[in-house]
């Protein structure tokens, strides 16, 4: 198998690595093949435990990416079956899961992986990981090779020492080229030899590596918090004879480092600690986690809490009927006027400034916005959570909305009105389409609600019959009359003019 390949495209019979990716999740398949194929890996997919375990019995790969949540037979188990074969044993088994319990993690290792990647992942993460066991394997066989030709070759001792003198001339070199820091431990955790990496600097407390052999124990060269379960993981690896891989973070230069080592079994009583820096994977790791808060934080407003998690849950359609909610619009009558004296942007500051206040009015008084439509406003009571005083809290809000215009104009000394209308009763609410989604309402409620405002007066507030039948106890409201409602007939409606 060839160690690197210039350009796999030239040449599709050379690849960098054979990977069998395991997942029940087509596209999370076509997602890996495609960018691992992109750097050159062959990848196989299968999206069962048992084709699996055929795939690597017919063809062993040389690492397999494997999904703990299969149908049937869970990560666990076929990586279990598939350490229990000779043609599968030593295969490197990378877990890549949703579960981010550390729990799942121990698991994980305690069967066999190697390795743990959290759902969603990152490729970058992805490939670092897979490219870092890959090596490892490939130095894990060189060596075996490396001491085959040596047995073969001791048994005539004219040429043996020739023979040695090579081998270790390769593995030098290999070694020289390699950016991680191996280490041999023996069972009490001293270290006993250190290969001669670009990396046997400042890797552990910034100390020079030469320095430590048969001298320091992992006591030594790690804080005491660290060194007990070091030295844990090391009997633990010589009981098991499995590998374990280990995180931990040592100060270098006044500066927090994180390093992953995987630690294997050597021989009877030796292990070989392999570690990498991984510092700059970490700090990517929290800006992802940072940058997803951020995200989540502006999707939350755009759309109601428990619509914004539905939609992160990937649920393909969101629709709900309320029975009981009140439709609020408002809008400023004589904006379109205002547009042609001032430019586009004190247009925009405007509104801004006016949809802020009402913004901070709808969060004071419990509704929901919905949307600005230009100079409108649309805001509800009673969804996404019941409101048993919706009819209450839109009154009061249209009340305030009224006040805050007021305020403004006397501020700034423009001359804004206001027209408000309310009405209550059912509506359809839900998200639809793929990009630029909305939270919005359908429906009669919907439909009247717009009619009160648009066809109301400035500086009032109209409502239909049925908002006038819950407020009529504690507000103050005025019959208009009759009116014709386009699209409705007529109807009688009634001003809102304040609490008694």
């Amino acid at each position: 198998m060839a160690d690197s390949v210039a350009n796999p495209q030239e040449n599709p019979e050379v690849f960098n690595g054979d990977i069998l990716a395991v997942d029940d999740v087509p596209n999370n398949l076509r997602i890996l093949s495609s960018l691992l194929t992109k750097k050159g890996y062959k990848v196989r997919s299968v999206i069962s435990g048992e084709m699996a375990l055929k795939a690597a019995q017919s063809a062993p790969p040389d690492l397999i990416l494997l999904d703990i949540n299969l149908p049937r037979m869970d990560g666990y188990e076929v990586c279990q079956r598939l350490k229990g074969q000779e043609i599968t044993r030593d295969i490197p088994v990378i877990f890549i899961s949703a579960l981010n319990d550390v729990l799942d993690k121990v698991k994980a290792f305690g069967v066999g992986g190697v390795d743990y990647i959290t759902k969603p992942f990152q490729f970058a993460e992805v490939l670092v990981r897979v490219e870092n066991q890959l090596r490892f394997r490939r130095l894990q066989q060189e060596l075996e090779s490396q001491n085959d030709r040596l047995a073969a070759e001791v048994r005539d001792r004219v040429t043996a020492e020739a023979a040695l003198q090579a081998s270790e001339a390769e593995l030098r070199a290999l070694f020289a080229a390699m950016d991680d820091l191996i280490l041999v431990f023996d069972r009490q955790g001293t270290c006993l030899k250190i290969a001669p990496t670009k990396s046997d600097r400042a890797l552990v407390d910034g100390e020079f590596a030469g320095d430590w052999v048969g001298n320091l124990t992992v006591r030594d060269l790690f804080p005491p918090e660290q060194a007990s379960l070091h030295l844990h993981h090391i009997q633990e690896v010589l009981s098991t004879r499995q590998t374990v891989t280990v995180e931990y973070h040592l100060p270098v230069e006044d500066k927090k480092r994180w390093f992953s080592a995987n630690v294997s079994p050597l021989s009877g009583d030796t292990a070989i600690w392999v570690a990498r820096d991984i510092t700059a994977s970490k700090e990517a790791e929290s800006a992802l986690r940072r940058q997803k808060a951020r995200s989540e934080q502006l999707l939350l407003n755009i759309l109601p809490e428990p619509i914004a998690q539905r939609l992160q849950e990937e649920e393909s359609t969101i629709a709900d009927k309320f029975d009981d909610v009140t439709v609020l619009f408002a809008d400023l009558v004589n904006f379109t006027e205002l547009s042609t004296q001032l430019s586009s942007i004190e247009l925009v500051e405007i509104l801004n400034v006016i949809f802020s206040e009402f913004d901070y009015l709808a969060r004071e008084h419990g509704l929901e916005k919905i949307k600005t439509i230009g100079d409108a406003y649309m805001a509800v009571a009673g969804l996404p959570y019941p409101k048993s005083d919706r009819v209450a809290a839109s009154a009061n809000m249209a009340l305030d909305l009224l006040n805050i215009i007021k305020e403004f104009n006397e501020g700034t000394e423009h001359e804004f009105a206001l027209r408000v209308g309310l009405h209550t009763g059912p509506v359809v609410a839900g998200v639809i389409g793929v990009s630029k989604f909305i939270y919005d309402l359908w429906g009669d409620t919907v439909n009247i609600a717009s009619r009160m405002e648009s066809q109301g007066e400035p500086s009032r507030i109209q409502v239909t019959q049925s908002v006038y039948d819950v407020l009529q106890d504690s507000y103050r409201l005025e019959e208009r009359g009759i009116i014709q409602i386009k699209g409705k007939g007529e109807m009688t409606t009634y001003w809102l003019c304040g609490k008694k």
